[in-house]
């Protein structure tokens, strides 16, 4: 299996969110963001190394964030977790992020802000790369209707979103095609975008609405109750295969009621 590094940029402001913090850093369920989304591409599998990229300032704290973070890629072994420092925009930070891992076959670029991104999406994307193809992002069907407008806020046109797709991450590629898409200035507003001005084929895989960007209070209030329903379903299970019983019901310090109530819902 060739080399898969992923590089996750962590310095964007939280500004959106209400908090003076780099949003990769603001706790969701009480664990920053950062941590979740390496926590996820860990639990993947598919990835041989993680490098995070931050404010120089921020070095430190997410060098000692990450110290902890569980270094077991299931039947991978142990997955090393790099923290650099990274520029003024996202394409430097990305760039930051190409120079120190340049051993690398394929890289994921993985928002941190999408922080409950499904393990098992992060191994579909990584799946396909190693199959072949050379560039690789997790879609959506766009379910509204969308408008293209003009200056004024006319609408000038309604694209059929029969063809339209919400982009998600990681997004995937080889390697040597990263590399020389980000030796160009032109912008773009992902990854993928700057490999489709080289005329290369970007292949769609199958996303999943949990990898959602936490981007406002409200995104952040959804991610908080989905970590919480989901923290408690998992200690409802855990509760039912316990050890200790009473009245024939399985109990876990006196928790398993309101653990089971809360997985039923």
């Amino acid at each position: 299996m060739r080399p898969v590094v992923a590089l996750v940029p962590a310095a964007g402001r939280g500004v959106r969110l209400g908090e003076p913090t780099p949003k990769a850093f603001v706790a969701v369920g009480g664990t920053p963001m950062v941590r979740l989304a390496v926590d996820g591409l860990i639990a993947s599998g598919a990835v041989h190394r993680v490098v995070v990229v931050v404010p120089a300032e921020l070095v430190e704290a997410a060098s000692a964030l990450l110290s902890t973070t569980s270094l077991t890629g299931g039947s991978m072994p142990p997955v090393p977790v790099q923290v650099v420092v990274g520029g003024a925009e996202r394409t430097d930070s990305v760039r930051a992020g190409i120079a120190a891992a340049p051993d690398a076959a394929f890289y994921l670029v993985h928002d941190a802000a999408r922080a409950l991104t499904p393990p098992e999406l992060i191994a579909r994307v990584a799946a396909e790369l190693q199959a072949g193809s050379r560039a690789v992002v997790p879609a959506l069907p766009v379910v509204d209707t969308v408008k293209s407008v003009d200056d004024a806020g006319i609408v000038i046109g309604t694209p059929d979103r029969a063809h339209l797709r919400a982009i998600q991450t990681p997004q995937g590629f080889d390697a040597d095609l990263l590399r020389r898409a980000y030796a160009t200035e032109v912008g773009a507003t992902d990854d993928a975008g700057l490999v489709e001005r080289l005329g290369v084929d970007v292949q769609t895989v199958a996303g999943d609405s949990l990898a959602f960007k936490i981007t406002t209070p409200l995104d952040l209030r959804l991610a908080e109750a989905l970590r919480a329903d989901s923290t408690s379903s998992a200690v409802a299970v855990f509760a039912a295969d316990g050890p200790t019983a009473q009245d024939g019901r399985t109990v876990l310090d006196g928790q398993a009621d309101h653990a089971t109530e809360a997985a039923a819902r």
